[in-house]
C-alpha cells in the first residue's frame, strides 16, 4: 500500500469505529474546541489503544516501549516483532515498532509499519504524526503536510503536529520580493 493510500485511509476516519460508541465519544471529546476535556480524551484513547486483550501481548508492548524509552531500539524491535507476529491486528504494536525502526534510521520498515497501524486504526493520530515526521525527514514536504493535517483533523491539539504544519507552511510559502 502506498503512502498516498495510507493517508487516504486516515481521511476516512469518520466512518470507522474501533471499539464502538465509547471510543467514538472519546474521539468527539478529543476534537472538541471548548475546555480541556481533550486532554482526558487523549489519555483515555492512548490507554485503550495500549490494550490488546491479552496480558502477554500487553507485556510485550510495555517491554518494547520501555526499551524505546531507554534508547534501545534493537531490543524494542525484538519485543515488538514478537507482538506483531502474535497479535497482527493490534495497531499499537505496529506503531511502536515503527518508532523503533525510525530510531535506527530504517525509514522503509518504519513507513510500512505505520501503514499497517493506520490500516488497522485510521484515526491513529500518533502514527499519522510519526508518518509526517518521516516524510519530512525524507524531504517530501507536501505529503508530510498532508499527514500532519490528517492527524490534526483527528486531534487538533497535538503541539508537534501544529508546530510542523506551521514550519512547513512557512517553508513552502517562501518569501516574496
Amino acid at each position: 500500500m502506498s503512502i498516498a493510500l495510507c493517508l487516504n485511509l486516515a481521511v476516512l476516519t469518520t466512518a470507522y469505529a474501533q471499539d464502538g460508541d465509547a471510543i467514538d465519544e472519546m474521539f468527539s471529546k478529543l476534537a472538541a474546541p471548548e475546555g480541556e476535556g481533550w486532554r482526558i480524551a487523549e489519555t483515555d484513547i492512548l490507554r485503550e489503544w495500549s490494550k490488546s486483550g491479552s496480558a502477554a501481548m500487553d507485556m510485550l508492548l510495555q517491554r518494547g516501549e520501555g526499551a524505546l524509552d531507554i534508547g534501545d531500539p534493537e531490543s524494542a524491535i525484538g519485543h515488538l516483532t514478537a507482538l506483531t507476529d502474535h497479535a497482527p491486528d493490534f495497531a499499537a504494536g505496529w506503531q511502536a515498532r515503527a518508532a523503533a525502526f525510525a530510531m535506527l534510521g530504517q525509514t522503509g520498515p518504519a513507513i510500512e509499519d505505520l501503514r499497517r497501524a493506520l490500516q488497522l486504526e485510521p484515526r491513529h493520530f500518533v502514527a499519522l504524526t510519526q508518518l509526517g515526521a518521516l516524510l519530512e525527514e525524507m524531504g517530501d514536504t507536501h505529503r508530510a503536510l498532508a499527514a500532519y493535517r490528517a492527524s490534526l483533523k483527528i486531534h487538533p491539539y497535538q503541539q508537534e503536529a501544529l508546530d510542523a504544519v506551521a514550519r512547513l507552511e512557512r517553508e513552502t510559502s517562501g518569501t516574496r520580493i
